[in-house]
């Protein structure tokens, strides 16, 4: 099928097959890889023709329940019958706020939005409100608006990129430095507190300590991390809490919700600027999330991630240890790691052999375990990476 009428393929970036699979046309490539996908159910995924693969991309890490999770498909489907979107604020939005805070009791209250990118633009822009300042530091991806391309990419004015400056993940005195540097310019710190490895206490009470002394909010980035390696997130099983938090993917295990909650006063900040959209009270996607809410409270899903990521995680630093010479590394934690080897050509080769066998396997961060993965599924995984590398291996 042309892709002309999607330019780039695909409106998701990092579901285009050069992504997840690397370039096509090296020599030995095996078959064709999966492109567009019909359907998915628990952790299994079926193409455009049919095929069957086990997955763990599980949609960027938007689903920790596994593909339509029962209770949240019947919420989702009682949302529709009661006719998706009205005039008035949903009864739905207030109910999911107060089970988000009494989850996680250092929210003092929520913003609702669609996508992960809006909720950590809107945390960034009432850290601004809330200090009359303008410049901010960033340690991670927070998505593709302009306030966050400080590096590169056109379409976006000088002036906006020279606003944001890059935060070297887990380095101490770097980050001191780079927070004292910018003074009383700083409005706000937003990190991802997982950037490959886990972060070290000292660097979180590091950025906790230096924010609070430039009088800036810290933001914590938790679009991955909430709802899988703990309901709060890094923030929850460090004990060390930001300002603000976003919140989403797992959130609402795949339907199209995110947000941003913390401190009240700095939350009230929304009545002095603008921050607001048609469809962040659609009922669809609340009810969903209230369903898979309560599932990850009544049924421990952090912890079965942990069991299940931590067998699988094992499992990789094996095949690393069997496999130097195409593997230089293992990256992420339990709930969310990945291989990283020794060149492009052999990271696509072994994404393309995994594809191959049934397996879609990401060539970069992350795999995502969920609720729907066992350990004979990760088993079953681990012994077809095995035989993709020997197969790269000759």
């Amino acid at each position: 099928m042309s892709d002309w009428r999607v330019p780039g393929f695909t409106s998701t970036g990092s579901k285009r097959p050069e992504a997840l699979f690397g370039p096509e046309g090296a020599e030995g490539d095996a078959a064709p890889v999966p492109e567009r996908a019909t359907r998915a159910a628990g952790c299994r995924v079926w193409d455009a023709s049919g095929r069957e693969y086990v997955d763990y991309i599980m949609a960027l890490g938007a689903v920790a329940l596994g593909y339509g999770h029962p209770a949240v498909n019947r919420a989702a489907c009682d949302a529709v019958a009661d006719g998706v979107v009205g005039p008035l604020a949903p009864v739905l939005e207030e109910e999911l706020a107060e089970a988000l805070c009494d989850a996680i009791p250092w929210i003092e209250s929520v913003r609702f939005l669609k996508s992960g990118a809006e909720a950590v633009a809107a945390a960034v822009r009432l850290g601004r409100v809330a200090t009359g300042r303008d410049r901010v530091l960033g340690c991670g991806y927070h998505g593709w608006l302009d306030w966050c391309q400080g590096g590169a990419g056109e379409g976006v004015p000088a002036v906006i990129r020279a606003l944001y400056g890059e935060l070297p993940f887990n380095d101490v005195d770097r980050t001191r430095t780079a927070i004292r540097d910018a003074g009383d310019r700083l409005a706000v710190v937003v990190v991802e507190p997982i950037v490959v490895m886990e972060p070290t206490r000292e660097w979180l009470e590091t950025l906790r300590a230096e924010t609070t002394r430039a009088g800036a909010v810290l933001v914590f980035d938790e679009i991955k991390t909430a709802f899988r390696v703990a309901v709060g997130g890094v923030a929850e099983r460090a004990g060390i809490h930001p300002d603000l938090v976003v919140l989403g993917k797992a959130l609402a295990n795949g339907f199209p919700l995110a947000a941003v909650g913390g401190r009240a006063d700095l939350m009230r900040g929304v009545a002095r600027t603008w921050i607001s959209s048609t469809l962040a009270t659609e009922a669809v996607a609340l009810a969903a999330a209230r369903a898979a809410l309560n599932v990850i409270v009544a049924e421990d899903v952090c912890g079965h991630l942990h069991r299940v990521g931590t067998r699988l995680l094992h499992g990789l630093h094996a095949l690393q240890h069997r496999h130097p010479n195409l593997i230089s590394g293992v990256g992420g934690v339990a709930e969310m790691c990945f291989l990283q080897f020794v060149d492009e050509n052999v990271s696509r080769a072994v994404a393309r052999g995994c594809a191959v066998r049934g397996l879609l396997f990401k060539r970069t961060a992350y795999n995502f375990v969920s609720l729907a993965h066992d350990e004979a599924t990760v088993d079953q995984s681990l012994a077809l990476l095995e035989e993709v590398l020997h197969g790269v291996g000759r």
